[in-house]
């Protein structure tokens, strides 16, 4: 006669099951959202879900958790949408650890990288999903239609166009030792004020955008061009670098510059960096934001 499992048993085997596809979720939370704190509601409330779900329906319990969060994350994208439209400033996306969290990028670190986390803000929260679930997870066209509740076909092209407009809005990434040399070479320049330094290493249309979210204090409008921007990186560095300890850390795959003051996390700042030079500066310094960096060594 077959032993039957007790409640206790059932929910043991329940949170064995979803804590093995835990990183996955998060990790597609993650990506459409751009923000840790709202994956991890997310992924707390998919967990939810599952402990009430008659789980002996379930076939494949792997794929029904990451349809359970995509389809919350495609939700949550729209509302999130509203409020980057009343964000105090502008807004970036939350940087994440991955030297602490490699689970994060391990399967693929496709669609992680801050600069790309911006971009997806640009497509329909159906696109995102589709390009984060097939470019950063590898899902066949025919479960990513079944989790959008699409065709395979129109699965295909909402992945297709999302790579299209990616690839319009973003010059080829340099490797990660120039990136690390690039990134090394603008500290030294920003914080010694060398304007021609500086414009030499700038892409022609570079971007700097700053995210203060209202707790610090940034420019409200992205700075834009050579001139700008350099004047723009010059002219802030009196009050940004002095006192400062800065190292470079990863985040999102990539190294970045973590700024402290007195041991505390002020800054960090991450670039886009092409053939061209430096396309894009992005300066974290909301504090609410860095939090995942208050236990980091330089």
């Amino acid at each position: 006669m077959p032993e039957i499992e007790t409640p206790d048993e059932e929910l043991s085997d329940a949170t064995a099951v979803f804590l093995a596809v835990r990183p996955r979720l998060f990790g597609i939370a993650y990506r459409m959202l751009g923000s840790a704190a709202d994956a991890e509601d997310l992924v707390q409330e998919v967990w939810l879900r599952w402990q009430r779900t008659d789980r002996s329906t379930v076939e494949n319990p792997a794929a029904y958790l990451a349809t359970a969060v995509t389809r919350l994350a495609i939700n949550a994208s729209r509302s999130a949408r509203a409020r980057h439209e009343t964000y105090p400033g502008q807004w970036l996306p939350e940087p994440v650890d991955t030297s602490a969290d490699p689970q994060l990028g391990a399967e693929r670190g496709a669609a992680l990288e801050l600069a790309v986390l911006m971009l997806l803000e640009k497509l329909s929260p159906t696109e995102r999903a589709a390009y984060v679930l097939r470019e950063a997870f590898d899902y066949p066209y025919r479960q990513i239609a079944d989790i959008v509740q699409t065709t395979e076909v129109a699965a295909r092209q909402l992945v297709s166009r999302a790579r299209r407009r990616l690839a319009a809005d973003r010059r080829k990434p340099v490797d990660r030792a120039q990136h690390e040399r690039m990134l090394t070479a603008f500290v030294g320049a920003a914080r010694s004020g060398d304007l021609a330094a500086l414009e030499k290493m700038l892409s022609a249309d570079v971007v700097s955008t700053s995210d203060g979210g209202g707790l610090a204090r940034a420019t409200r409008m992205p700075v834009v061009g050579v001139d700008r921007v350099a004047k723009y990186v010059r002219a802030i560095g009196p009050r940004f670098w002095p006192g400062t300890e800065v190292s470079v850390v990863e985040a999102n795959g990539q190294p970045v510059v973590l700024v402290r003051h007195g041991g505390e996390p002020v800054g960090l700042v991450a670039l886009d960096v092409s053939a061209d030079g430096i396309e894009r500066l992005m300066w974290q310094i909301n504090p609410e934001k860095l939090a995942t960096f208050r236990a980091v060594s330089g």
